[in-house]
This record gives structure tokens, C-alpha cells and sequence, in this order.
């Protein structure tokens, strides 16, 4: 009798956790899932943005940085980009700075000009990261080497970040900039 009793207990719970797990998901595409859970990076951030907005699931902020994360362990850039805003916001996770930096490093060693531009600006305020001007003029030159709707927006920031470093951290700044975008070309530099 015990034993019969421990059983139904055991499948009820297993019952409940199903029917939660089940309802997580409900409003998310199976197709959609499928491929997060096989490894999507592209799929693990739209499910992430999901979450994040409340989009056909219950809002989640814990389950967007989740999903997030895993797309980022894969070096998606989008997905570095997300968590790197999780963890400056503290949403879904405990805000974390450094982290924050990570991650956004992470996404602007790829050539992300919004990532270079958000790391230049924290190393402009010293959040996460050391305070450093030559290290945010550093991302901001390249940042703003990318057409797009902020590129004014970090060429004025490099401007204004440019007057508060000496000629010789210009020049070295300036020989660091040719050598990575000499290896990294970008289709979508400016001229």
C-alpha cells in the first residue's frame, strides 16, 4: 500500500512538471524549439527574444538569459550581445559589469560596431573594466569605421575621447586600429 502510494505521488508530480514545462513552451514555434534544442544558435536568440518580450510565453527574464547564453557559448554574435545586456541591465541574472564587459567583447572582437561602440563607452566610465581612454578610443575608432545610424554618434565620442589622450597613445592606438581592420575586413566600413 505504501509502496502504491509513493507511485501515484511520484506520477502526479511528474504530471504537474510536465504540464509546467509544457506551458513554458505552449506559445513557442515546435519547429522553432527543435532546432534551438539541437543547437540553432540563430533559433536559441529568437527564442531568447521570446522570452525576453513576453512574445506568445509568459515574460522570462530568467529563460531569455538563458537561451541567450547558450546561443552566446557559441559565438553568436546576437546572442553575446543579449547577454552582455542581460547582465548590464541585471535582468534575468544578477547584474554583473565584468560580465557585461565579456560579453561585449566577445561580440566586438567580431567586428560588431554596436558591441565596439557599448565597450568603448564602458571604458570611458571604467564599468566592468578599467577606466581607460585609449582603449575606448581604440573601439570607438572602429566602431565609427562602420556605416550605420550611430556612426556620427561614435566619431564624435572618439573626438571627444581623442582630447583627453597624448599624441604617442594616438599613434599606437592608431597602428593598432590599421592592424586589426587589416585583418578584419568589413564590407560595410566607410570610406
Amino acid at each position: 500500500m505504501k509502496l502504491q502510494r509513493k507511485l501515484v505521488v511520484l506520477i502526479v508530480v511528474l504530471a504537474q512538471a510536465m504540464r509546467l514545462a509544457m506551458a513554458q513552451t505552449a506559445g513557442i514555434d515546435a519547429a522553432l524549439l527543435t532546432k534551438a534544442n539541437s543547437g540553432d544558435a540563430a533559433a536559441e536568440v529568437a527564442i531568447g527574444d521570446k522570452y525576453a518580450a513576453g512574445d506568445g510565453v509568459a515574460q522570462n527574464y530568467k529563460l531569455g538569459a538563458e537561451w541567450y547564453g547558450k546561443a552566446a557559448a557559441l559565438g553568436n554574435i546576437l546572442g553575446e550581445i543579449h547577454l552582455a545586456d542581460c547582465f548590464r541591465d541585471g535582468r534575468g541574472i544578477t547584474r554583473d559589469m565584468t560580465q557585461a564587459a565579456a560579453w561585449y567583447r566577445k561580440a566586438a572582437d567580431q567586428g560588431d560596431a554596436s558591441a565596439q561602440g557599448t565597450l568603448a563607452m564602458l571604458y570611458t566610465l571604467g564599468q566592468g573594466v578599467p577606466r581607460s581612454d585609449v582603449e575606448a578610443y581604440y573601439w570607438l575608432d572602429l566602431a565609427a569605421a562602420v556605416k550605420g545610424p550611430n556612426q556620427a554618434r561614435y566619431a564624435a565620442n572618439r573626438q571627444n575621447v581623442g582630447t583627453r589622450i597624448t599624441a604617442d597613445e594616438l599613434a599606437a592606438v592608431e597602428e593598432r586600429v590599421a592592424t586589426w581592420k587589416a585583418a578584419h575586413p568589413r564590407p560595410d566600413a566607410a570610406q
